[in-house]
């Protein structure tokens, strides 16, 4: 018998195992999206062979079988070449996320306690320029957004799963990692630090509060607060990965909405200081007041975070030729940023409406405890401020996620093999102490809102236009060319007066503190 058929039959799947390599982990098979309209004739799919034409001819019981074998390839959607590290890695571990999953990550990501320093920003720009700064970086923002769900899977065959990937594919190897990986790592060590300076502060008001003079006698100290909330963020670092930390992120979403909307509300139902006004801040000098509004708009910039964590959220989901990632990603990111604006817009404009240009730097909650705290009953407040620790614990999780997933990463690919839980356990013990040195040699971090804004800002207003172009590719002078990399140089260039105005705003502080310290 002639041993040609069986020679074909065997070369079959070879074509698409090197046209469209894949490092994926081996939890899931993943695919490209369906192809453009201009090449969608002309592009090779898994099943485009078998289409109603070539079955025509064939009998049932065959044309059953090839008509299955189509499902079956639309569903794994193509062949993959598999790397079994990003099965041990805590964001590519798991990969059965859905649109559910993706709302809570994203809204635990997007409010937390940047969202309190708002009406500060107001108290500089006043109502129409902060109402419209705020109005601006929200709709920019989601649209980067956007640019990164669809970039996820932009070349075929491939995910990029972390933001320093997607940047290596965009700006090449070495300029990648220079460009992406220092405000992405800033965003999530300087934001856990923050999270347990003011997760520490709120959890020693609270026990104030709740227990009053009777707990007075010696109480623990600033530092030692830090340290019982450091302490309680470890023991839930031990989730292994970002799937298991999704009802973590249910609640920080669910916590998050709840004491934005009653800090608002309180504070407007309350009497308004006498002495309020709505006008900006009036500052000695013309660079004093230009340098506080660039720092002004830092803290709305800083108010946007959690562009650093799309792709990672992302990654957690299957993906296949008929069910793209894409899909249920933006949906869930829809609902997320639908709240997140319900949460953000009234906190600013209540909290400037109660408090006008009285508003203290630390923002609207220590404004609610200056002014009202023997106005509203003991136990509301407390409510208040214990859901801003929850909120804390949880934003905690998902912002170093990241972080032990490069952890994990330099090990396994020096040992080859998986961490085990005791290493798991040790790199994440580690990463939390260390956050609490920081936060206890730098107390004021918690305050630097606008720098922390302005150091941050290309990677959710900047970077992902950047890499709209350079990845999609459009029509050069096209309407979509120069309106991205008009996007792109404007982000830059707030990002350098935004730094400009934080520094200084640091510095001004900083003098004024030590000039009124006491002997």
């Amino acid at each position: 018998m002639e041993e040609r058929p069986e020679t074909e039959l065997i070369s079959i799947p070879a074509t698409p195992r090197v046209s469209t390599p894949e490092i994926q982990t081996p939890s899931g098979q993943r695919s490209p999206r369906p192809a453009s309209k201009e090449t969608k004739s002309s592009a090779w799919t898994p099943t485009s062979f078998i289409s109603p034409r070539f079955l025509s001819p064939i009998g049932t019981p065959m044309k059953r079988v090839l008509i299955n074998m189509k499902g079956y390839l639309e569903e794994v959607g193509h062949l993959t070449k598999l790397n079994p590290q990003d099965a041990w890695l805590p964001i590519t571990e798991s990969r059965n996320g859905n649109a559910h999953y993706a709302a809570f990550h994203n809204l635990n990501a997007g409010v937390g306690f940047q969202a309190l320093v708002l009406p500060v920003a107001f108290a500089f720009l006043g109502w129409s320029w902060g109402t419209l700064a705020l109005t601006i970086a929200y709709c920019w923002q989601l649209y980067t957004l956007w640019i990164l769900v669809q970039l996820h899977e932009a070349v075929p065959g491939k995910r990029y799963n972390r933001y320093v990937e997607l940047a290596q594919a965009a700006f090449g190897e070495r300029l990648g990692v220079w460009l992406a990986l220092f405000p992405t790592v800033y965003l999530s060590a300087g934001t856990a630090t923050a999270l347990i300076l003011i997760g520490g502060e709120t959890m020693k008001l609270f026990f104030q509060i709740v227990c009053g003079p009777l707990c007075s006698s010696n109480p623990l100290t600033t530092v030692e607060w830090y340290l019982v909330f450091t302490s309680l963020c470890i023991v839930l670092a031990q989730l292994p990965n970002l799937n298991s930390i999704a009802g973590l992120s249910l609640v920080g979403a669910v916590t998050a909405i709840t004491y934005s909307t009653m800090v608002w509300v309180l504070s407007v139902s309350q009497r308004r200081p006498p002495t309020i006004s709505y006008e900006p801040l009036s500052l000695p000098s013309s660079a004093a007041a230009f340098f506080s509004v660039m720092n002004a708009l830092g803290i709305v910039a800083f108010a946007f975070r959690g562009h650093n964590l799309v792709l990672e959220i992302q990654a957690t989901m299957p993906s296949t030729f008929k069910h793209p990632a894409h899909v249920p990603m933006w949906r869930g990111a829809k609902v997320a940023y639908f709240f997140i604006a319900m949460c953000l817009f009234p906190v600013a404009i209540g909290g400037f409406w109660a408090y006008g240009n009285l508003m203290p730097s630390g923002g609207i909650l220590n404004a609610l405890y200056g002014f009202h705290n023997h106005d509203i009953p003991r136990g509301l407040l407390a409510l208040t401020f214990l859901l801003v620790v929850f909120n804390c614990l949880s934003s905690f999780q998902i912002y170093s996620m990241p972080v032990f997933d490069s952890f994990e990463a330099g090990y396994t690919s020096r040992t080859n093999r998986p961490c085990s839980i005791w290493v798991r356990s040790g790199f994440r013990v580690f990463y939390g102490f260390v956050n609490f040195f920081i936060g206890v040699a730098l107390p004021f971090l918690s305050s630097l809102a606008g720098l922390l804004g302005g150091l941050t800002l290309p990677v959710t207003f900047a970077y992902p236009c950047f890499m709209w172009v350079l990845i999609k590719r459009p029509a050069k002078y096209s309407f979509n060319w120069y309106f991205n990399w008009i996007l792109g140089w404007l982000g830059i260039a707030f990002s350098v007066a935004f730094s400009i105005g934080g520094v200084w705003s640091i510095v001004n502080n900083g003098l004024k503190l030590k000039f009124f310290k006491p002997s």
